[in-house]
């Protein structure tokens, strides 16, 4: 691929970015988008907002820009939560330690690379992008020590910054431990593996043996049962009554007519209602009052409630018998965090789970190398053309070979990728966590590990299917493969970041998909906005998606650095745009308390550590012994780092501290909130919880300051 097909590639991504981001600016204004780009402060506010027109709607603006940009850290904590934090952190990170690797990169690595050979260049715009990388040095040059000093820059910046990352992170850790509000789940135990006694009741075993055993301690329990059809109809029931009343406005107002549309499915007409009974109100209450224990079918699973949050942390980390199988324990997670489903599930059979899946993602991880294999001989469009029959009607013009090569490859990729976070998804699920959270960070480990393997890996060693198996069974040729093969391959990598990254960022701005559906729902078939289906924020597929981009950045620094501009110009885009999507589109129902960040961390020390092996690989191939020798202590030192940081920091996320638990024990019971806590407890992790009060009927006017919506200036009741 030569400079002008990567110039196509990039014109065509900012010619989708600009026509996204404009869209987005107006369609923000439009108040039937307004649960599309602000549901997560409608949901918080509960309000019905009454369309007024304004020319202004209708005029592109960068007001969101300047006030996601405005957003404070501690206004983004309260908002998104912990995960919000450290998910940006990422990026200021990415931004600081790529702006350092592209000045010593492009300043001093660049031009050594472009006359590394003596060669008659030709126009910029014509030149091959290897003569760009480091393929082009010569072996034997003396300057390959640039390269090597050059590694030694990152890598050092690096170890710096993600040391102070690691530690000003573990001190939020520790200050959203200490200073959030009393929580159940410090006071509560999940106990797995009760056995079954003939003859007497699973309530009275669990008291029984946390009686005989953490009698000074043990508060009370709630046996965990699996839900009926019975139960399920109940619980769909109140769903659809949460719905009901989030409608209220509509519902009772007078001026409601028919519907102007008919609808596009069976063509009736959609008529809106009017008004509720009056004994609608009085009737909401029989849903609780029915009573479901004929209908439960109990677990060997318990929630235990504790006294105290020291005594909640030691049962929850001893064995409490002699068989690892029976009574096991671990802190419960938050009532907001539990995946319920899950709960059912025998703990025998959470390894053979474990095991299926597994192996269930390495075959999809196999499966997958079948496209993009057929991606990466895109790249090598004539090679393609002897093989494949069909490619031979493509025209010989510049242009469409510049386009096939450059743009289409990335593009077809990532069709092929939006299959993946939703198979993770279904492979975690099936693992059986009992929260959330464990099933979303078990996701996002999935998807990187698949994005990682195939979007490098596989991208860098394709020559073929058979090629890719042959160096599975010799590891110890990969290194020379990956010395070869990455300059190679860096140009389809900076064609990736344009389309991924680029694009994708103004894509999720945009909220193509969510714009879409929520036409399809208002408009054919005639439903009202919903505020139960605003998204929570889907940190299993955009965080491999920024560690996939950062791995880049550092593999290819001294190889191909004109990777570099492409991927500040995504992280720094890709700042804005995450912060406004967690001020204004998703929710937070829960929060893990940043949870990734030693995933980021280890990511982070695998991309240092395969840059280091790579460049090992090219300095010999370069034949350079000096530069060889200088970076097997580099490779040492970047181990040891990781080691050190390892065992200082991530205790801090694995295990709670029990003197900070101690400390806020004795708070609580010298202030006297110990009570008032322990009565929580017993409703805290209740499945069907008491109706909410009747909502005030009304509506808001909304108005507009500069294109934003602000709080409301009139409220009619």
């Amino acid at each position: 691929m030569n400079l002008s097909a990567l110039l196509t590639s990039a014109g065509i991504n900012i010619g989708l970015c600009t026509l996204y981001l404009s869209l987005y600016s107006i369609l923000r204004k439009q108040p039937s988008f307004l649960y599309v780009y602000f549901g997560r402060q409608l949901t918080q506010r509960n309000n019905n907002f009454l369309d007024a027109f304004n020319l202004e709607r209708f005029v592109p603006s960068p007001s969101w820009i300047v006030k996601a940009w405005g957003l404070t850290e501690e206004e983004i904590l309260s908002v998104g939560g912990l995960d919000a934090v450290v998910f940006l952190r990422i990026f200021v990170f990415s931004l600081r330690i790529f702006s350092i690797a592209a000045f010593v990169c492009v300043f001093g690595v660049l031009p050594i690379n472009y006359f590394g050979q003596e060669m008659q260049h030709t126009r910029i715009s014509a030149e091959s992008l290897e003569v760009f990388t480091i393929a082009n040095v010569k072996e034997g040059s003396r300057w390959l020590w640039v390269h090597c000093a050059a590694l030694y820059v990152i890598t050092c910046s690096a170890c710096s910054l993600l040391y102070f990352e690691y530690k000003s992170i573990s001190k939020m850790k520790l200050d959203y431990i200490i200073g959030s509000p009393p929580k159940p789940s410090h006071f509560t135990v999940l106990v797995r593996g009760i056995p079954k006694s003939i003859g007497e009741p699973l309530g009275d075993t669990i008291r029984n043996f946390f009686l005989h055993y953490h009698g000074s301690s043990y508060l009370g329990h709630q046996i965990i049962c699996r839900r009926g059809k019975l139960q399920n109809f109940f619980s769909n029931a109140k769903m659809v009554y949460k719905k009901i009343f989030c409608f209220e406005v509509t519902a009772l107002d007078n001026t409601c007519r028919s519907g102007l549309c008919r609808c596009g499915l069976c063509g009736g007409v959609s008529n809106s209602f009017r008004f509720y009974p009056d004994n609608f109100y009085e009737r909401r209450t029989d849903l609780h009052c029915i009573d479901l224990s004929s209908h439960q079918k109990e677990c060997s699973s318990a929630f235990v409630f504790f006294k105290t949050r020291y005594a909640a942390i030691v049962a929850s980390k001893v064995l409490q018998t002699s068989n690892p199988m029976l009574w096991v324990t671990d802190l419960a997670p938050e009532p907001n965090d539990v995946y319920w489903r899950n709960l059912w599930i025998p703990y025998r059979q959470l390894w053979v789970r474990r095991i299926a899946t597994l192996l269930a993602s390495i075959v999809f991880m196999f499966l997958f190398l079948i496209p993009v294999t057929f991606v990466q001989g895109l790249t090598q469009l004539e090679q393609m053309r002897h093989m494949l029959s069909f490619l031979k009607g493509i025209p010989n013009k510049a242009f469409v070979i510049q386009f096939v090569s450059g743009y289409l490859p990335s593009v077809i990729l990532q069709l092929f990728l939006y299959t993946v976070p939703p198979t993770m998804m279904l492979f975690s699920t099936l693992e059986g966590p009992v929260s959330r959270s464990v099933r979303k960070k078990s996701a996002l480990c999935k998807v990187l590990y698949f994005t990682i393997w195939n979007i490098f890996f596989v991208n860098v060693l394709s020559g073929s299917l058979i090629t890719q198996l042959s160096l599975i069974t010799r590891p110890k040729d990969i290194p020379a493969h990956l010395a070869k093969d990455v300059p190679r391959q860096a140009t389809f990598f900076m064609t990736y970041v344009l389309a991924l990254g680029w694009t994708s960022l103004s894509s999720e701005v945009l909220q193509s998909y969510s714009v879409l559906y929520h036409l399809t729902r208002k408009y054919i078939f005639r439903c009202k906005d919903d505020p139960s289906l605003v998204p929570s924020f889907p940190y299993h597929t955009e965080v491999p998606k920024v560690l996939l981009f950062g791995l880049l950045g550092f593999t290819c620094s001294i190889l191909a650095p004109l990777i570099l501009p492409f991927l500040l110009v995504y992280f720094f885009l890709g700042y804005l745009v995450y912060r406004n999507q967690i001020l204004n589109v998703y929710s937070t129902s829960y929060d893990s308390g940043g949870r990734m960040w030693p995933i980021v961390h280890n990511t982070t020390v695998f991309s240092l550590v395969l840059t280091q092996i790579i460049a090992l690989g090219v300095f010999g191939i370069k034949a350079s012994q000096m530069a060889s020798a200088f970076t097997i202590p580099l490779l040492i030192i970047t181990l040891l780092f990781s080691e050190y940081c390892k065992k200082h920091f991530y205790p801090i996320f694995r295990d709670l501290s029990a003197q900070d638990f101690i400390d806020m024990d004795r708070d609580d019971e010298q202030c006297g909130r110990m009570p008032k806590i322990h009565e929580q407890l017993f409703t805290a992790y209740a499945w069907l919880a008491p109706p909410p009060p009747p909502p005030i009927t009304g509506a808001l006017e909304l108005c507009y300051v500069d294109g934003e919506p602000d709080s409301p200036v009139q409220v009619t009741i």
